[in-house]
């Protein structure tokens, strides 16, 4: 006799939304799995919301009865972008949905408070899918547990650079981390030499990362890093340097009198967001932060004067690090 569970009923619509893009693939790719594969070509009606989807001609792909045991399901892509007519008729048609066959949303938004989204969430408790975004402090262990599925392992260094130089995208993200177990095939594990001979840089650079390198006093990749962002504002980054040297001063300090677990609570902020600050705080002494919060104020001044923004920003970055001219 067999112990397998049997799967619950599918239920009349499910609105699969939310900016994680590999998510919404895989929720779907979960759902045509429920098709019996003989007969999917006549079970399952795959649509685009545009203006060429019209409410006549989805309502009778809805109400079709699906052929065999199995249900029929039809999936509208981009729901968010349904016109209004079409998302009536889809309102009207979950107050009483043809029993054979299941309704598939995707969307990358749909606001809580639209009769399209409220009639689906009438559907049942499990009808809303929730493809939220992955936070920046979560990507790293999701790229490593994508390297578990494509049977590699990646460290942490690997994950943060594959994210740095591909973006947030898992999609992407993905893809990447395939590519790169087709390469490590033979040692079974990724390292950051690896993601940075093979991956192309195609993300723009982010400004965090930026600081991230000057905190750690890498002039070489922080220079790397600011040649590749585009039209970047130095005033602003100035702002973000002086913000991340009054952390750094900050963890010093309380780590000077061991309160160094009083750091997130004293700055106001998650732990994640913090979770390197003590390590990069202990690569200065107390007079390197002083001398870097001057030299920040002397590249503000100079920004505003009308010096040139990229001589002028260098200059900090290499002061920074530590590699300042006399």
């Amino acid at each position: 006799m067999s112990t397998r569970k049997k799967a619950a009923p599918l239920l009349a619509a499910y609105l699969i939304v939310g900016e994680n893009e590999l998510m919404r693939k895989e929720a779907v790719v979960r759902l045509k799995g429920r098709l019996e594969p003989s007969l999917a070509v006549f079970n399952l009606d795959e649509l685009e919301a545009s203006s060429e989807l019209v409410p006549e001609n989805l309502l009778a792909s809805l109400n079709t009865i699906p052929l065999g045991d199995g249900p029929r399901i039809v999936i509208i892509y981009s729901a968010d972008h349904l016109s209004k007519a079409v998302s009536e008729a889809l309102v009207s048609y979950l107050s009483d949905p043809n029993p054979g066959c299941t309704l598939c949303l995707v969307a990358e938004k749909l606001a809580r408070n639209t009769r399209l989204y409220k009639a689906v969430a009438k559907v049942g408790p499990r009808a809303i899918v929730d493809c939220k975004a992955k936070k920046r402090w979560e990507l790293p262990a999701t790229v490593a547990k994508m390297g578990k599925v494509h049977d590699v392992v990646i460290d942490q260094d690997a994950a943060q650079e594959l994210i740095a130089r591909v973006g947030e995208s898992t999609t992407m993200l993905d893809a990447q981390v395939k590519t790169l177990a087709a390469i490590c095939c033979a040692t079974k594990q990724v390292t950051k030499a690896d993601v940075e001979q093979h991956i192309a840089r195609t993300a723009e650079v982010k400004p965090w990362y930026l600081l991230d390198e000057l905190c750690a006093r890498d002039a070489r990749r922080a220079l790397s890093l600011y040649r590749l962002m585009s039209a970047p504002s130095q005033i602003a980054l100035t702002a973000l340097v002086v913000t991340r040297l009054r952390e750094l001063i900050c963890a010093r300090s309380l780590a000077a009198r061991g309160s160094a677990s009083e750091l997130a609570e004293t700055l106001g902020k998650q732990s994640w967001q913090l979770k390197n600050h003590l390590r990069w705080a202990q690569g200065f002494t107390d007079a390197d932060l002083r001398q870097a919060l001057a030299s920040s104020a002397r590249c503000e001044r100079d920004l505003k004067n009308g010096k040139d923004p990229n001589t002028a920003f260098t200059l900090l970055m290499l002061e920074i690090c530590g590699v300042g001219s006399d």
